[in-house]
């Protein structure tokens, strides 16, 4: 019952809600817990997994859970390393811990400054080893996620042909170096897939006065040229109201979403603690 969209140039249909590798998944040693996350998640028809290496446990954890189920769904990762090397030595272990010998997408993960990209796209840089993976066959697509700095993701955007970007999609962005206004342009005009992340702030912005659901926020987020979006869940019960939130979301009008812009904007600073 999920809807589901096209992730850009890629082709492949994805529900538009998918599992954020965050949550209780940034953890070790709650096997138990993680697995039903996952496990509710795929009962409700999510198909787009995500995770990183730097997320703790979060790959191990898919890797005990999805089984055969792997090969129904779009598996994610992501490397924060910055050379060659270190990137091939990440998706090694990616691989291994998730139990599976390929992803279907793998992003260069946080990008922030300028030194950033000299060093990915450098000498002996990460991008050869994603290029390489690609290649191989060890990754079908290749993306980059960012959500400090939206003018050095666009510069990546110009450096490389990336099939996906994961950025930030919430009504606080508009108010401070917005990736909407920016970065989601012209990733569509690339023919892009587009990953919403930070869609409830961390939960903060439940506290709101007037948005306390998650309703308004997964709305205003589907609202926007997404192809999909990632939220991380620390409960079985998060995974099935973020669902059922999708389901039943209709998308919200431009007053509508002005109105949402203009509450957030008094709390713009704390909601967009990632910046």
């Amino acid at each position: 019952m999920i809807p589901q969209r096209s992730l850009g140039k890629t082709g492949v249909q994805v529900s538009c809600i998918g599992l954020g590798g965050e949550g209780i998944l940034r953890s070790y040693g709650h096997e138990r817990e993680a697995s039903a996350v996952i496990h509710r998640a795929l009962e409700l028809g999510v198909n787009y997994f995500e995770s990183a290496r730097a997320y703790s446990g979060s790959e191990a954890y898919y890797g005990l859970s999805l089984g055969e189920k792997r090969k129904e769904i779009f598996l994610t990762s992501k490397s924060h390393d910055r050379t060659a090397s270190g990137a091939k030595e990440h998706l090694s272990v990616t691989l291994k811990n998730m139990k599976t010998d390929y992803l279907d997408l793998w992003q260069v993960h946080d990008v922030r400054t300028g030194q950033d990209l000299d060093e990915i796209f450098g000498p002996g840089g990460a991008i050869e080893t994603f290029q390489r993976a690609r290649r191989e066959g060890l990754v079908r697509f290749v993306g980059i996620t960012g959500h400090q700095a939206p003018a050095v993701i666009l510069r990546a955007l110009k450096m490389f042909d990336f099939d996906t970007v994961l950025m930030p999609v919430n009504p606080a962005e508009p108010a401070y170096k917005s990736f909407i206004d920016s970065v989601l342009p012209e990733a569509v005009r690339r023919g892009m897939g587009i990953i919403g992340m930070k869609v409830l702030c961390r939960g903060f912005g439940l506290q709101l006065p007037g948005y306390h659901s998650v309703d308004p926020w997964i709305r205003y987020a589907l609202s926007h040229d997404v192809s999909t979006i990632v939220i991380g869940c620390e409960t079985v019960n998060q995974v099935e109201q973020n669902v059922t939130a999708v389901i039943a979301a209709s998308p919200m009008t431009d007053e509508e979403r002005t109105v949402m812009e203009k509450a957030a904007a008094r709390q713009a600073m704390d909601l967009m603690y990632y910046k």
